[in-house]
């Protein structure tokens, strides 16, 4: 393997410039203050956990961990995710507050990835859990927070897909029941978005026409509340009428917010169902195709840790939003340059001090004809909002 270059970094891996920084900076900024004022109080957890622990409890598939060795010997990973991290400090360190707890985050992630165009090893979120209650109420708050995330982010136009993995389970134990492999077949295609695969596993089942029926009726499942009752009409499983009572009643709970107008019903919708347990949605952005954000209830991780508690929260992509969405433009702010010769310096420097302290931005540097003039400037005058001379280059101030 050939070393690499001085300026190469790791597949995957990216520098952000001063502009896009800020982008991102703005965007941290408006959704955790958003998120604070429903009530969610921020939590950092560390960039590196042990595998045995987090890495096991994450939703990211094992291969995909970025795994090394302390000087011990035992295993560790970079985190992939904020909500095993979370979970176990909810399971130990926060043990005794009072429940539910709302906790927000916005961190970098690590995902182990193939060499392929477009994909990002290190990446941002932004996302909140809701621990302790198990409601439609609570499933509808972190639905309606991820909304007024979005537009916080600047993300003006999109749309909320919203399913629940009990309907899904409880309509594939009813049509093929204890067929462990062939049901994770179907699953995966769903999750996979691929549709002809699904119908093709269906295919191979050989069931019975009313089966197979039920098996495909479920890719027309998308739409508003009229879901809820075709729904219904499909599976007598009590699983699958329960879970869509519950999703129904978040709907409801979503209507009174305001914002159904941007979620929509889709049964088609199940999140990694390795992870989640009930009601899971994803965001998409008018201008992408691949989404924003995502979330749902995943009411069997905080047992892991020892602490049996119902959960429920959601990430935004916040990488995706920075570099596909245009909702949020950054203005750079122009500094005041002050430039000073060496017995006013003093003189000068008192003033940037002072500037700065009413929240100007100001960059200093000597006159001195000595020095190249891209040296001496420093910056531009083109890039600056003012220029002040302290010196007796112009005659003074």
């Amino acid at each position: 393997m050939s070393k690499p270059k001085g300026f190469e970094k790791p597949t995957g891996f990216r520098d952000y410039t001063p502009h896009v920084v800020s982008k991102l900076r703005m965007i941290e900024r408006n959704v955790l203050e958003c998120m604070e004022r429903w009530g969610y109080r921020q939590i950092i957890t560390p960039t590196i956990e042990y595998y045995d622990t987090v890495g096991v409890a994450s939703s990211t598939s094992d291969r995909k961990l970025f795994k090394l060795l302390n000087s011990r010997g035992t295993t560790l990973v970079l985190r992939s995710d904020l909500t095993a991290p979370i979970a176990r400090v909810v399971s130990s360190m926060l043990k005794d507050e009072a429940l539910p707890l709302r906790l927000s985050y916005h961190a970098n992630v690590f995902r182990s990835i193939e060499e392929e165009a477009g994909r990002e090893a290190e990446f941002f979120q932004t996302g909140v859990e809701l621990v302790g209650d198990d409601s439609p109420e609570a499933d509808a708050e972190v639905v309606a927070l991820a909304i007024a995330s979005l537009q916080a982010a600047g993300v003006s136009s999109f749309k909320i897909a919203m399913g629940h993995m009990g309907f899904l389970n409880g309509l594939l134990e009813e049509v093929i029941p204890g067929q462990t492999a062939e049901q994770e077949q179907l699953k995966e295609g769903l999750l996979g978005r691929d549709y002809v695969g699904y119908r093709q596993s269906i295919e191979a089942l050989h069931l019975e026409s009313k089966q197979k029926q039920q098996l495909e009726a479920i890719l027309r499942l998308r739409g508003g509340k009229e879901i809820c009752t075709h729904a219904g009409e499909l599976s007598s499983s009590v699983e699958a009428a329960e879970s869509i009572a519950h999703l129904c009643a978040v709907f409801e709970v979503l209507e009174a917010y305001g914002v159904s107008e941007h979620v929509l019903i889709d049964l088609t919708m199940i999140g990694d169902f390795s992870y989640y347990t009930g009601m899971t949605f994803e965001g998409y952005a008018a201008e992408l195709g691949s989404p924003v954000c995502s979330g749902g209830r995943y009411d069997n991780l905080l047992q892991q840790f020892g602490r049996a508690l119902p959960a429920t929260g959601f990430a935004l992509k916040t990488n995706r939003i920075i570099d596909g969405v245009h909702g949020i433009s950054i203005e750079e702010k122009k500094p005041v340059r002050i430039e000073y010769s060496p017995e006013r310096r003093a003189e000068a420097l008192a003033e940037a001090a002072r500037l700065r302290s009413l929240g100007q931005n100001v960059v200093t540097s000597l006159l001195d004809d000595k020095r190249p003039k891209a040296v001496a400037s420093g910056t531009d005058a083109k890039q600056a909002e003012q220029v002040i001379i302290y010196g007796s280059k112009q005659g003074g101030q």
